[in-house]
C-alpha cells in the first residue's frame, strides 16, 4: 500500500501532458508532485485521543495529497481507526482518476469516501453560514488565480467575512473557517500573502484563528512544480486551529527532493514583528539577525525622516498621446526603469522601445515631479538577478527641464512630491543597496515586486546618518557591494563617522 503513492505521481505525469494547458491555467490548479504530498503530509501531528479523522483536500486533483495522507494512516503513523476523506474536484477528467485512487484505499482502513464536483468556495460558504465545522484536517494545494472584485466568489467569500485576492488565499481562508479547534491545516501555496496590502485581511485570518507550526521554503523558485514550469516561489506552511502561538519550525531545501532540508526553530517575533502594523509574515534563512534588524541606528521611519515613497504616476498607456520617443523642446524627460542600469541613469536612450520623454502640458502637468534629487527603485527584477532592491539617484544637475516624469514600474522616495537634499538622497541610496537591506526584504517578500508599502516598512538610518554616510561615499574612488555592506553594518552598531 506505502506504494500507491508513486503509482499516482506516474499517473500525475501522465494526464498532466495530456491535459489542455489553457484549461489548466484557467482552473489555476498545478498537481503536486509525489516528494511533496510525502513531506506535507508528514507534517500532521498525531492526536492521542482523536479516533475518528475528517480530512479535506479541496481542488484534488487526481489525489496524491489524500494519498499521501493515507499512507499514513495505513502505516499507523497517524492511528486512526475511521477516517471520512471529503474531496473537491471540478474537473471530471481528473475525478475519475480521484475516484479509483481513494478507493484503493477502503480493503485498508475504514474510509468513508466523498467526491464533490461542485463549486467548493460556494459549498464551504454555505457551511460556514450554518455553523458547522467539519474536519480535523486539512491538506491541500490550492488553485492559483486572481478573483475579480465584481465576481460572484467575491461575493460569496464577503458572505463567509473573508476578503481576499486570490483563489489560493480563499480556499485557505475557507479550509481554517471549516476546521474544528486543534484540526490541522497543511497546504503549499505562493509566498506572495506574506506581504503586501492586498493579502492584510487573509493574513489576519491566519494570525488570529491559527497557530503557524512550521513553513518550509523552497531556495529554488522554480523547483516544486517543476513539470509545470511555475515560477511562482511556493511554501509549505503548517496550521493549527485554535491553538497558543509559540516558536515556529522553519525548514529549506533547494527543492522537492529535500535532500539538503534544513531546520530551524524561531521565536514568533521573529516571524511576525510586534511592532509592524501590517503583520508581514517573515520567513528567516538564517537563525542570526541581519545587521540592521536590532539595531538602535536603523529604526526611523520615513516619515521620521520627512521622506515618502510612491508608485511613479505616470501611466503610459493612459497619457499614450503625449509620450515622445525623444526629447522636444515642449516635453520633459520621463524615466522608466530601462533608464536604470545598476545605480546609474542614463538618458535618454535612443535604442530603446519606451519614449524618452512626456509633453508637459495641464493634462500632464499633475502627473509629474519639480525637478530636483529623488531615490528610485524599480518594482519588478527578473529571477536572475541577484538583487531585490537596486536603488539609484536622480540628481537635479542632471536634467534642465522644469519636471520629471516617473513610470508606474518605478517607485520614487520623494518629500511630499518634491525633490529631497542630495547627501540625504545619496545617503539612502546607499542603505537600500547594501545586502543587509536585501536579505531583510526576502524574508517577508517572496515575488520579485517591490512594492511602495514593503518600502514604507523598513527602517532606515536617521537623517544625520544618512548624510555622513553620503559623505563616506562620495570620497570613495570606487563603491563596491563589499564597501557598502560593511559600512551599512558599522552604521547598525555604532554612530557613524567620516
Amino acid at each position: 500500500m506505502l506504494q500507491l503513492l508513486d503509482q499516482v505521481d506516474t499517473v500525475r505525469k501522465e494526464v498532466g501532458r495530456k491535459l489542455d494547458h489553457g484549461l489548466k491555467s484557467e482552473l489555476g490548479q498545478f498537481m503536486t508532485p509525489s516528494t511533496v504530498a510525502r513531506f506535507m503530509a508528514s507534517l500532521f501531528t498525531p492526536s492521542s485521543n482523536l479516533q475518528t479523522a475528517q480530512l479535506l483536500d479541496a481542488g484534488a486533483g487526481i489525489g496524491s495529497l489524500s494519498c499521501a495522507f493515507l499512507d499514513r494512516v495505513t502505516a499507523t503513523t497517524l492511528p486512526f481507526h475511521r477516517l471520512k476523506v471529503v474531496a473537491y474536484e471540478i474537473d471530471a477528467k481528473l475525478r475519475i482518476h480521484l475516484e479509483k485512487t481513494l478507493s484503493d484505499y477502503q480493503s485498508a482502513i475504514d474510509l468513508d469516501i466523498s467526491i464533490v464536483s461542485g463549486d467548493f468556495i460556494e459549498a464551504a460558504v454555505k457551511l460556514i453560514q450554518g455553523g458547522e465545522t467539519l474536519f480535523t484536517h486539512a491538506i491541500m494545494n490550492p488553485p492559483y488565480k486572481k478573483i475579480n472584485s465584481a465576481s460572484r466568489h467575491r461575493a460569496l467569500l464577503r458572505e463567509a467575512g473573508i476578503e481576499t485576492v486570490n483563489l489560493y488565499s480563499a480556499f485557505v481562508a475557507l479550509a481554517v473557517e471549516l476546521m474544528e479547534t486543534g484540526g490541522q491545516v497543511v497546504t503549499i501555496i505562493p509566498r506572495s500573502f506574506c506581504n503586501g496590502p492586498y493579502y492584510r485581511p487573509f493574513r489576519d485570518i491566519i494570525l488570529s484563528k491559527t497557530a503557524i507550526k512550521q513553513i518550509h521554503l523552497f531556495n529554488a523558485r522554480n523547483r516544486a512544480f517543476k513539470d509545470d514550469d511555475v515560477l511562482q516561489e511556493n511554501i509549505i506552511i503548517s496550521l493549527e486551529r485554535g491553538a497558543q502561538q509559540g516558536p515556529v519550525t522553519i525548514s529549506t531545501s533547494t527543492d522537492d527532493s529535500f535532500s539538503d532540508m534544513e531546520t530551524v526553530i524561531y521565536p514568533f517575533d521573529r516571524i511576525v514583528f510586534p511592532d509592524d502594523p501590517e503583520r508581514f509574515i517573515h520567513v528567516p534563512t538564517s537563525p542570526d539577525h541581519s545587521h540592521i534588524e536590532l539595531s538602535p541606528y536603523v529604526a526611523s521611519s520615513l516619515s521620521d525622516l520627512g521622506l515618502e515613497v510612491s508608485t511613479g504616476p505616470v501611466v503610459d498607456f493612459r497619457l499614450r498621446d503625449h509620450l515622445q520617443k525623444m526629447p522636444q523642446p515642449d516635453a520633459v524627460p520621463l524615466l522608466y526603469p530601462c533608464h536604470f542600469m545598476g545605480q546609474s541613469v542614463v538618458w535618454p536612450k535612443a535604442e530603446s522601445k519606451k519614449p524618452n520623454a512626456i509633453l508637459l502640458n495641464d493634462k500632464t502637468r499633475k502627473w509629474l515631479y519639480p525637478r530636483g534629487c529623488y531615490v528610485v527603485v524599480r518594482r519588478f527584477s527578473s529571477k536572475e538577478e541577484k538583487r531585490r532592491i537596486v536603488a539609484s539617484v536622480v540628481y537635479a544637475k542632471d536634467f534642465s527641464a522644469p519636471m520629471l516624469g516617473f513610470e508606474n514600474h518605478l517607485n520614487v522616495f520623494h518629500a511630499g512630491r518634491q525633490g529631497i537634499p542630495e547627501n540625504i538622497a545619496r545617503g539612502l541610496c546607499v542603505f537600500l543597496n547594501s545586502t543587509a537591506v536585501d536579505d531583510q526584504f526576502r524574508r517577508f517578500s517572496g515575488h520579485t515586486q517591490v512594492n511602495a508599502t514593503d518600502l514604507r516598512l523598513l527602517k532606515y538610518p536617521s537623517r544625520d546618518a544618512l548624510t555622513r554616510l553620503a559623505l563616506w561615499a562620495k570620497n570613495q574612488h570606487v563603491l563596491t557591494q563589499h564597501k557598502i555592506d560593511k559600512k551599512v553594518e558599522s552604521i547598525a552598531w555604532q554612530k557613524l563617522t567620516t
